[in-house]
């Protein structure tokens, strides 16, 4: 009798237990979390951040809902896969699973939290997993500077937005 599960976590027999290493990011956001929540969604956010496309696969909708499934553009052969794994518009939530195939697997998770009256908490969390070595090796060697860097540029574009209602254009 075979066992299923016998090769599970192992790639032509050899072990392929990758790093998991998780960050996490507090962006200050300059509006309510009714007012932030919808604009954490595929389709708003070509209307703030410079450069984001996407490709809707299915949604009920047509934008962020529960099991919505959308896809980017990426470097590789195949699109970046992404799917709404959590999406809870009245405590403020939403989860998404990023896959881009044979690279790497990101967990996202993001709560919006009132501070006052004018401002949010975005307590932003992802979780990174390596399908490859070269992305084990980005993962190890240049994911803080390149996490770090996509946060300032994330929240300096979302406060942007909410203060004037236009996107920020990147200089490059």
């Amino acid at each position: 009798i075979s066992d299923p599960l016998r090769n599970c976590g192992k790639k032509n027999g050899k072990s392929m237990m990758n790093n998991r290493v998780t960050k996490t990011y507090r962006q200050t956001n300059y509006g309510t979390p009714e007012e932030i929540f919808p604009l954490l969604c595929p389709v708003r956010e070509a209307d703030w951040l410079d450069g984001w496309q996407y490709s809707m696969i299915y949604s009920e909708s047509g934008v962020a809902e529960q099991d919505c499934v959308f896809s980017t553009p990426h470097h590789g052969e195949n699109d970046t896969i992404w799917v709404v794994t959590e999406y809870d518009p009245a405590h403020y939530r939403i989860g998404f699973v990023r896959s881009s195939p044979g690279e790497s697997v990101v967990n996202i998770h993001i709560a919006l939290s009132a501070i006052d009256e004018t401002s949010t908490a975005a307590d932003i969390t992802y979780q990174y997993t390596a399908l490859n070595d070269a992305q084990q090796r980005f993962i190890n060697t240049e994911l803080d500077a390149v996490f770090h860097e996509n946060m300032l540029w994330w929240e300096k574009s979302i406060n942007h937005y909410l203060q004037t209602g236009e996107k920020l254009l990147s200089e490059d």
